[in-house]
Order: structure tokens, then C-alpha cells, then sequence
């Protein structure tokens, strides 16, 4: 049975979406592909969100429900910037990175509590607030469904991006 925990995350990671996709109103294709010295690009930032090329996040995510506490390796601060990516419109990585969160959401809508209950086990989180062993709840929030969350984050990321080469 769904929660009202899974729809009040499908609803916050809807809004952060929403609000990137406003933040990148603002950029052309000359701009998305720039980046500041040592900072990623625009593209570089929505390819990340996005996840790894041919997965997304949605693999971990169902990895969760069917596997006891899946073990991952996550790879931080790897953009997945793939040539096939950087062959694609500004337009075209927003419109994937829509299409997956909006994945997301609808699988946080259905879940139980049982489900978002459910532990993996993620090395990387070792001194993070979350603990090395997150639940379903807390890793869907970091994700995207709490108001500190990755594509929050990745928003002001982009900001400052943007601000740096000169795109108010």
C-alpha cells in the first residue's frame, strides 16, 4: 500500500525538477557546453543527475526491493558524460533527466513502508548522516525528495556555473 511518505518525496523531488528545469531555461547551446576552470558544465551537471548511461538510478533504486541490503559503489563525482552525451542538445539532457526523475517519483509513489524501510549498504556513506546502511526513504530524499538533497545541491551548482560564465 502506498504511503503519504512516498508521495510527499515524489511530490519534493517533482518540485526540484521543476526548479531545475527554471534554472536552465536561461541556457543556449554555447553555454551548456562551457565550463568554468576545473568545474563542470552545465551539460557535464545534467548528465550527472541523470545518472549512468544505460541504468539511470532507477537499477539501485529497484535493487533495494529486490535484493537484502544491496551492496553499491557509488562514484561521486563522475559526470557519465559519455560522447553519446555530449552529442545531445542542452534540451535533449534536460528532457532525460525529467524523464528519470519523474521514473523516480512514480516508484516512491507506490512504496510501502516495508519497502522504504528496506536498508542497502553503501560504503561511501560511512561518516554522511545517512550512515553506510540508508533506507529506501533516506536515499530516495537524498536523492531528490528532501529540501538538502543531490539535485538541490546540483541546482546551486548550476547557479554558480552559470554565474561564472556570465549567464544570469
Amino acid at each position: 500500500m502506498a504511503t503519504s511518505t512516498g508521495n510527499q518525496l515524489a511530490q519534493n523531488i517533482r518540485q526540484s525538477i521543476s526548479e531545475l528545469k527554471e534554472v536552465c531555461r536561461k541556457l543556449d547551446e554555447k553555454t551548456a557546453s562551457e565550463a568554468p576552470e576545473g568545474r563542470w558544465s552545465p551539460k557535464e551537471i545534467l548528465s550527472h543527475l541523470w545518472g549512468p548511461e544505460g541504468s539511470g538510478h532507477m537499477l539501485m533504486l529497484q535493487a533495494f526491493l529486490s535484493r537484502d541490503t544491496p551492496m553499491f559503489d557509488l562514484e561521486v563525482e563522475n559526470p557519465f558524460f559519455s560522447e553519446k552525451r555530449a552529442h545531445m542538445t542542452i534540451t535533449q539532457l534536460l528532457s532525460e533527466v525529467e524523464k528519470e526523475y519523474n521514473n523516480i517519483s512514480e516508484f516512491a509513489e507506490g512504496l510501502s513502508v516495508e519497502q522504504l524501510h528496506r536498508k542497502a549498504h553503501i560504503p561511501k556513506l560511512k561518516e554522511s548522516p545517512f550512515g553506510e546502511y540508508p533506507t529506501l526513504e533516506s536515499w530516495l530524499g537524498l536523492l531528490g525528495g528532501k529540501k538538502e538533497s543531490h539535485v538541490q545541491f546540483h541546482i546551486q551548482h548550476m547557479r554558480e556555473v552559470l554565474g561564472n560564465i556570465g549567464v544570469s
